[in-house]
C-alpha cells in the first residue's frame, strides 16, 4: 500500500453504538467525508497506528475500515479504537490519526466471542509493531502538533470537517 503512511483528522461523530456496548472496545467513527477521500490503495481491513484526540496526547490505536462483515453494514466506515482509557466520550472533538501498517483483511465470524478474541489479538499486534523505530517516529510527527481543535462556539458543520481533512503535511 504506497498510501502507508496515511494522515487524516476529523470530527468524531456517532457510529452504531456496538463498540462499548456490545465489544467492551469502544470506537471512534469519521464521518461519511473521511471514509470518502481514502485513496483507493488503502483496502479494507485492520490497520495500526497512532492517534490524538483534539490537542491531546498521542496514543497507539487500531482502526477497522470496510463494511464490518459480522454486522452485515451496508456502510463503509472507518472505525478508530484508541488505546487508551478515556474518562469520558469524546464526540465531536477532532480525531487525528496516522494509519502506519496493515494487520488483515476484514472477515467474518461465527460469534461474537470469536469477533472480540480477534480484535484483542489485533490490539495486541498493534501494540507490539508499534513500538519499531521506523513506527516510533511518527508518534511525535508534526503532524500531532498541529492538531486543531474545534471551537465551542463554532458548531461542526460538513464544511468545517471537510477542509479537515488530508494526507501529509
Amino acid at each position: 500500500m504506497k498510501s502507508l503512511p496515511y494522515f487524516c483528522r476529523g470530527e468524531v461523530i456517532r457510529g452504531f453504538g456496538r463498540g462499548s456496548k456490545e465489544l467492551g472496545i469502544p470506537t471512534a467513527n469519521f464521518p461519511d467525508s473521511v471514509v470518502d477521500n481514502l485513496p483507493a490503495d488503502i483496502s479494507t481491513g485492520i490497520y495500526y497506528g497512532w492517534a490524538c484526540v483534539g490537542n491531546g496526547d498521542v496514543y497507539k490505536m487500531v482502526m477497522s475500515i470496510g463494511w464490518n462483515p459480522y454486522y452485515k453494514n451496508t456502510k463503509k466506515s472507518m472505525e478508530t479504537h484508541v488505546i487508551h482509557t478515556f474518562k469520558e466520550d469524546f464526540y465531536g472533538e477532532i480525531l487525528s490519526v496516522v494509519m502506519v501498517g496493515y494487520i488483515r483483511p476484514e472477515r467474518s465470524y461465527d460469534s461474537l466471542e470469536a469477533l472480540i478474541t480477534a480484535i484483542n489479538n489485533d490490539i495486541e499486534e498493534a501494540k507490539l509493531k508499534l513500538e519499531l523505530p521506523e513506527h516510533l517516529k511518527l508518534r511525535e510527527d508534526n503532524f500531532f502538533t498541529s492538531a486543531p481543535s474545534l471551537s465551542s462556539s463554532m458548531p461542526p458543520t460538513t464544511a468545517t470537517t471537510s477542509q479537515t481533512i488530508m494526507n501529509g503535511h
